[in-house]
């Protein structure tokens, strides 16, 4: 498990842009903290790194943005209106859990069985998840926040 203090925006999109420049297809990640935690500016860097040059924004009413054009695929998924699995399932989502690209979903937690860095993943259907990524963003002050992640899975 890694952990990475960011001290601004800037800081927490320049994480996202270097895990773009190494993801590779597959790649699923789950993204949990609370709301203003930086979920959304990890993935606005994640983006950049992989030279996509759309804006991105939170997809909290369409479930799902899709964002093509750079090294590969980016799915942003944000659950934040679901708050069962059986929603989420419902809303046919399953497939992004193995995507031609790379997915994030933001409130992870909502889907994935255990929400904190030190219980083991547990996956949310029968269907394997490959390549994840768990990450948990925490807000200690205005400007900072712990960002803590690991790599699960193939």
């Amino acid at each position: 498990m890694a952990t990475f203090i960011s001290h601004s925006p800037a800081e927490t999109e320049a994480l996202g842009e270097s895990w773009g420049r190494a993801v590779t297809r597959g790649l699923v990640i789950g993204l949990s903290g609370d709301l203003g935690a930086g979920k959304t500016q990890l993935v606005k860097g994640l983006a950049r790194g992989l030279d996509i040059t759309t804006r991105v924004h939170s997809p909290t009413f369409t479930l799902v943005n899709e964002y093509s054009g750079g090294r590969l695929r980016l799915f942003h998924l944000d659950l934040y209106r679901l708050e069962t699995r059986e929603q989420i399932i419902g809303a046919g989502l399953e497939e992004y859990l193995q995507p031609d690209g790379v997915a994030v979903i933001e409130w992870a937690e909502r889907w994935l069985e255990n929400e904190h860095p030190t219980s083991n993943i547990q996956h949310p259907t029968s269907k394997s998840l490959g390549k994840i990524r768990r990450a948990w963003i925490e807000v200690f002050s205005e400007t900072q926040r712990r960002i803590t992640y690991e790599d699960l899975g193939a």
